[in-house]
């Protein structure tokens, strides 16, 4: 069903309209979109994937130029997002958002002036802003980012909470392909199931080059956390968000063999400085759509760098719109540091742009290069929008 809102709504507290190189807001349009999860599902110690519903955002500017935006939380029980809340909070900013500028600062200013958090929400009028704004002026978001250092990301593959020997079959398969970098799904099992399919993993991947992340999904206690990182002492995986709270991680942070990683925690660059500042963290899966888009993605990226971590830049899923912003930025970053832009795309059929679409290829990706995210979605494939203004 079309909802239209009016034009024009007024909103106190928003900072004041300015005029910029970005361009300045002059349509809103939301759009959703089911993704079905091929030979699914897709396993997460939160649960199965079978479907998932992206939420599209596209913004056209004052002169006509057009920018698209995507959200895709992975369920309602992964992390404090999902698809209904994503719809209902950019329905909440939208009618503010007509006639704010584009560039990212007095953006998000205006976009924290609307609602309080909702960070992935706001990060998809955060990319569909940087799409708009490197179409405008010509350059990829990647440039508007500080500049490209590769033009060829890396990726990593994600193995869902499997059988030992299916793990072990597809790491294999894996690691042919020329992934770099493979994380094994773990936890809402016994733990002697998780450290039988580590170890099997190990076994076919141990001299490869491919590097391990053990993947809790904070689907352990800490009791079974230290079991894992005692019992596996010589298998050489990072330990990915073991366990659900950052009071569990301090806990078990001086008590671990391997190193540690913070994602579904990391909920923001304040969680990030701090887990950083204070040695918590070794290093983070960091994803765009949780911190809020490009724009603070941008300034964790060099909180990173000031203190030599590795780090993702992923989504936790969705089509070629979120995935082209995820490799923009992950080019940006040292591939010293790089630990690999994670896509849905192995797991979801086509793409939005048939000529341009995001593909892996040999476990790596071509960095778009056109202006903007350097895709153009098919628009008919979304049907008609959800909410115009």
């Amino acid at each position: 069903m079309e909802t239209t809102i009016t034009r024009g709504a007024s909103v106190r507290s928003a900072p004041p309209i300015r005029s910029a190189a970005g361009g300045r807001i002059a349509e809103v349009h939301l759009y959703l979109h089911d993704l079905p999860v091929k030979d699914g599902p897709y396993r997460i110690a939160s649960g199965d994937v079978w479907a998932l519903t992206t939420t599209l955002v596209k913004l056209v500017a004052e002169d006509g130029t057009v920018g698209w935006g995507e959200t895709c939380p992975v369920g309602p029980t992964y992390a404090e997002a999902h698809a209904k809340g994503a719809l209902a909070a950019l329905t909440q900013m939208a009618p503010g958002l007509i006639g704010a500028e584009t560039l990212p600062v007095p953006l998000h200013a205006r976009m924290d002036a609307l609602l309080h958090g909702h960070n992935y929400a706001k990060a998809a009028v955060d990319i569909a802003a940087h799409d708009l704004w490197g179409k405008r002026l010509g350059v990829s978001v990647s440039d508007l980012l500080g500049g490209a250092l590769t033009d060829r990301v890396a990726s990593y593959y994600s193995i869902g909470v499997a059988e030992p020997d299916e793990a072990a079959r597809i790491a294999a398969e894996t690691a042919r392909e020329g992934y770099p970098r493979l994380q094994v799904k773990l936890g809402g099992r016994p733990v002697e199931q998780d450290i039988e399919a580590l170890r099997k993993v190990w076994e076919v991947i141990r001299g490869t080059g491919m590097r391990l992340a053990a993947d809790g999904n904070r689907g352990w206690t800490t009791r079974d956390v230290l079991r894992v990182t005692r019992e596996c002492p010589d298998i050489p995986f990072v330990l990915e968000q073991p366990c659900q709270t950052i009071e569990d991680l301090v806990k078990i942070r001086g008590l671990c063999h391997h190193a540690l990683y913070l994602d579904e925690n990391a909920i923001s660059l304040d969680v990030a400085i701090t887990a950083a500042g204070t040695g918590l963290a070794d290093g983070f899966g960091m994803k765009v759509g949780r911190i809020g888009g490009l724009h603070p993605m941008r300034g964790f990226r060099d909180l990173c760098a000031a203190r030599n971590l590795p780090h993702t830049c992923d989504d936790s899923w969705g089509g070629d719109i979120v995935a082209a912003a995820c490799v923009h930025i992950a080019a940006t970053v040292d591939p010293v540091r790089m630990e690999g832009a994670w896509l849905a795309a192995p797991y979801i059929e086509g793409n939005y742009d048939q000529e341009n679409g995001i593909v892996i290829r040999g476990g790596h990706i071509a960095r778009p290069t056109g202006p903007g995210l350097g895709i153009t979605p098919d628009e008919a494939m979304f049907g008609s929008p959800v909410l115009s203004m």
